[in-house]
């Protein structure tokens, strides 16, 4: 499942493609993805300019010139691409924006795991329906302080934490176990023990991490691609996620399944 490092990638592949363009045609293929696409519609887009792309947790938001967003969520196996209006469209291709200038918007997704929807602004500057997500990674307002306060009393997981969306949103399962490798710190630990110290430490690295996987263009594991088709190459950076072994002491990895998804981790240099 696309992660930060990915959504930031196409967001500001689609500002660079969408920004200043004008929507002629809505085309919808099937009656929903995750959600229903019968609003999008009866949305009223046709006229309607894109004034940039934007990323919010694992969201890419195209904001309009009436203050409304569409909002993209890629689910699984969902794409997002902007390219000649005439080419025939693809068996998955859900949904079709026709531009006027010749080009389209189009959203790929073989299990319709993925979203697209109009949403109104909320009272915080976003889309109303990303008003429940937790602090941004890479924002000043994610540090120690918060992590250790969110910590507390807490009996689940290191790792858990670090996932959830209402503490600090878009850390998913890739880059949680590549912080917590650079971290030092097991995956499974009960996150109420950790030391501020270890907080400002995993702050640290996964603030590091995210950052390099932007600039790598995010990890392709398996489905992801970006808005020209080309993959992430971030893939070949990763230090635990999906290794055999360590490459820092040569130990076999272990994993471990967390809220549902696994983790690889060092038995020897994590603890």
């Amino acid at each position: 499942m696309p992660e930060l490092p990915e959504a930031e990638t196409v967001a500001r592949a689609l500002d660079r493609a969408l920004k200043g363009k004008t929507i002629a045609r809505v085309e919808v293929f099937l009656p929903k993805l995750r959600t229903s696409l019968a609003p999008l519609m009866k949305a009223g887009l046709e006229g309607r300019t894109f004034v940039g792309c934007r990323r919010r947790a694992r969201y890419a938001v195209a904001d309009l010139d009436d203050g409304r967003a569409l909002v993209l969520h890629f689910g699984m196996t969902g794409v997002a691409r902007v390219d000649a209006a005439d080419r025939p469209r693809r068996k998955h291709e859900h949904v079709v924006i026709t531009l006027t200038n010749g080009q389209a918007f189009r959203f790929e997704d073989p299990r319709r795991f993925g979203l697209v929807e109009v949403q109104p602004p909320g009272s915080d500057g976003w889309p109303a329906g990303l008003a429940d997500l937790g602090v941004e990674p890479l924002s000043r307002a994610f540090d120690a302080d918060l992590l250790f306060r969110a910590s507390r009393d807490r009996k689940k997981s290191v790792k858990e934490l670090l996932m959830d969306n209402a503490v600090v949103t878009g850390i998913g399962n890739i880059y949680a176990a590549e912080t917590l490798f650079a971290s030092g710190i097991r995956p499974q630990r009960r996150a109420c023990r950790l030391t501020r110290a270890e907080c400002a430490t995993l702050v640290h690295h996964a603030k590091r991490i995210l950052r390099l996987a932007i600039r790598w263009g995010g990890t392709t594991v398996s489905d992801f691609h970006h808005v020209d088709g080309s993959e992430g190459k971030f893939a070949q950076k990763l230090k635990i996620y999906g290794q055999k072994a360590c490459p820092v002491c040569g130990t076999p990895t272990a994993r471990v399944v967390l809220g549902g998804r696994t983790s690889w981790f060092c038995p020897k240099c994590q603890h």
